[in-house]
């Protein structure tokens, strides 16, 4: 049977909630807070965004590879910070001039000030993080795809940390990034920015045991407390073949419950995921379709975000 791609079978996620008793799509590709699987080095890197944050540290760094969980991450950040009335501007969109940057700062910060000038830019978020600093508060500037930024836009980030009083640094800078972005900031240009960052996070695929207990953990939130859905040998399969990538995960997940429902069963099968495999032109180690055509008479793409292979 041919199963839908990612993107319809998301379309048609619900079709298959009330199949399995679902409450809300377990397997959604949204970073959602309230799916957060607290493995331990997702804790830890809450802990230290957090921390880093409160203890007015200036530069924190997120890094992990595509997928392994950065946005959502950036997303239970912005939730406490919201929680704490915390100020924060968040730059999801990094392939930005530096004029671009500060007229996206000014107007998420909420900034009354010539949003097109950065000189206005920069005098009007002074006034506003001094004004914070009198309440003992701070502000916190997020940007995500940190590793797209141009030198520099880098340059007037690390400026941008000089805000500072007598108490500490007035505006918190969160870079989340590919692990290519710590790489980038390696860099013999950017040392001065590399001098000022205090904590470094970094986000990695999950182990076997942490893929089953996440699949488990979210099957649990969406309505299903004991899933017998994926059996063990399935889900060790399921873990070989997407690494570990919870968004890859995710993704699979989706299309096997979709699968199911189509040929109503409530078990899930190799033979299943297979089929996913084939139509999202996943490729993993010892992957036995290597070296042969595709349903599409296509080998898969290398720019597609499924494709795993060793490159």
């Amino acid at each position: 049977m041919e199963t839908l791609g990612p993107a319809t079978a998301s379309c048609d996620a619900p079709m298959y909630n009330p199949y399995f008793g679902f409450r809300e799509s377990p397997f959604n590709l949204s970073p959602d807070p309230a799916f957060l699987y607290r493995s331990k080095q997702h804790e830890e890197a809450l802990a230290n965004l957090i921390y880093g944050v409160q203890s007015r540290k200036g530069f924190i760094v997120l890094t992990g590879e595509v997928g392994t969980g950065k946005t959502t991450m950036l997303e239970c950040l912005r939730d406490y910070l919201e929680a704490q009335r915390t100020e924060f501007a968040f730059v999801f969109n990094s392939r930005l001039t530096a004029d671009q940057f500060f007229e996206m700062v000014a107007y998420d910060f909420g900034l009354n000030c010539e949003r097109r000038s950065k000189t206005e830019v920069l005098f009007a978020l002074n006034e506003m993080l001094l004004s914070q600093a009198v309440h003992n508060r701070t502000a916190v500037l997020i940007v995500d795809e940190a590793h797209n930024l141009d030198w520099d836009v880098l340059e007037e980030i690390r400026l941008l940390g000089n805000l500072e009083n007598r108490t500490g640094k007035l505006l918190q800078i969160v870079l989340a990034g590919q692990p290519e972005f710590d790489r980038k900031i390696d860099a013999p240009n950017l040392r001065q920015l590399k001098q000022r960052i205090v904590l470094r996070c970094t986000l990695e695929p999950f182990s076997m045991e942490e893929t089953s207990d996440y699949i488990h953990t979210r099957m649990a939130k969406a309505g299903m407390a004991e899933q017998k859905v994926f059996p063990a040998d399935l889900i060790s399969e399921i873990h070989a073949r997407t690494r570990g990538i919870p968004r890859i995960i995710n993704a699979v997940c989706d299309n096997l419950l979709l699968t199911c429902f189509a040929m109503e069963k409530k078990v899930a099968t190799v033979e299943m995921l297979d089929e996913v495999c084939a139509d999202m032109r996943l490729e993993w180690a010892g992957n036995r379709r290597r070296g042969q055509s595709s349903r599409y008479g296509a080998e898969p793409l290398a720019g597609s975000p499924y494709s795993l292979g060793d490159r």
